[in-house]
């Protein structure tokens, strides 16, 4: 008898069989509508002085630098470069030995880090105040980046390393494992899978969907709090990065690290295989979390400190997000007298 739960088989990653539209970019498309759909409600409750063609534009924008962003880091950081720097047309060309197979591989880690550039950028360029544009994306994004993990669970993806636990999911193309270490074999007899010419398909744990719990909805729901309860204008988008960088960290250790990659640093027992996941081993996304969580806390530090750093909690009628520099006080009559005086007796020394 199995004692785990079998990946639904009426799943597949096509919608509809045979053509090239797969569940995993309509997931996209309704994640980002979700955040759009966040995003305006903030503008309406605020008063945010920006248009409903402002507002495309700006989504335009950050889709456009989280594509980039995600798809660039991938390629660079998780496949072997040398391929695209000779071929940069693959990064973005969707066919692959003569098979349409989309735009595979993408880094969340670099598309986060894409989208706030192209928010600072445009911004910028609107003169519009970027720390409260960013920090209304914070309050978006998690709940759209529900969707993006429930795509990888639909196409049996990114799964988790091997387990005995009740929530233990078998999916249909997971690495099998060979039954010549002991622990192999007790996992095989508290489950009740088969084994086949000495490899089993053992239970995983279902880490996207822990990923959509924790990092989506969980962290969602934190930043939502504290949108209205922010002490400083852009503390939203540092407590997104480093909260990201949190759940990621920790969800990491039931996620099976790529198998091309394997676990970066190793600490204490080290050529355990990656579905063992060793306590003190930690994977690319490991790294990478720690380094947003450090990000995260940098951000902070820094926009806590400039000038503006008010936040505005709703916007009064006809009023501007735009960032202008801090007007200098009125001078008073006696200043304005003194600086005469200045002015004339520099000009007698001259003559």
């Amino acid at each position: 008898m199995l004692l785990a739960i079998d990946y639904p088989s009426w799943l597949r990653p096509e919608i509809i069989p045979g053509l090239p539209f797969r569940w995993y970019g309509l997931m996209y498309l309704f994640a980002w509508a979700t955040a759009f759909l966040v995003y305006r409600r903030q503008i309406r409750e605020r008063r945010f002085p920006m248009t409903e063609d402002g507002l495309i534009s700006l989504f335009l924008w950050a889709i456009f630098g989280l594509v980039l962003g995600a798809r660039f880091f991938y390629a660079f950081v998780y496949e072997s470069a040398s391929l695209y720097l000779f071929r940069p047309w693959l990064l973005f060309w969707p066919f692959r030995n003569g098979a349409f197979i989309g735009l595979q591989g993408l880094s969340y880690h670099g598309g986060a880090l894409g989208a706030l550039l192209a928010i600072v950028i445009y911004s910028r360029a609107k003169r519009l105040n970027f720390r409260e544009i960013g920090d209304m994306f914070a309050a978006s994004i998690p709940l759209g980046f529900t969707f993006g993990r429930l795509g990888n669970f639909i196409n049996a993806e990114l799964y988790g390393r091997a387990t005995t636990s009740p929530l233990g999911m078998v999916f249909p193309d997971a690495r099998p494992i060979p039954v010549t270490e002991g622990w192999v074999m007790e996992a095989v007899e508290s489950t009740g899978v088969e084994v086949i010419n000495g490899m089993v398909n053992l239970p995983r744990h279902p880490s996207q969907l822990y990923q959509m719990l924790f990092e989506g909805i969980v962290l969602w729901a934190i930043i939502w709090f504290f949108r209205n309860r922010k002490p400083f204008s852009g503390f939203l988008v540092g407590l997104y990065f480093i909260g990201y960088g949190v759940f990621r960290f920790a969800v990491e250790y039931f996620r099976e690290p790529d198998a091309h990659l394997g676990f970066l640093v190793e600490l204490g027992r080290s050529g355990l295989a990656t579905y063992l996941r060793p306590l003190f081993s930690f994977s690319m996304g490991q790294i990478l979390s720690f380094l947003m969580i450090v990000f995260g806390a940098i951000w902070m530090v820094v926009v806590a400190r400039m000038p503006g750093r008010e936040p505005v909690r709703v916007y009064p009628e006809g009023a501007t997000a735009r960032e202008e520099a801090p007007q200098r006080p009125a001078k008073t009559q006696e200043e304005r007298a003194s600086e005469r005086n200045r002015r004339r007796s520099s000009r007698k020394k001259l003559r």
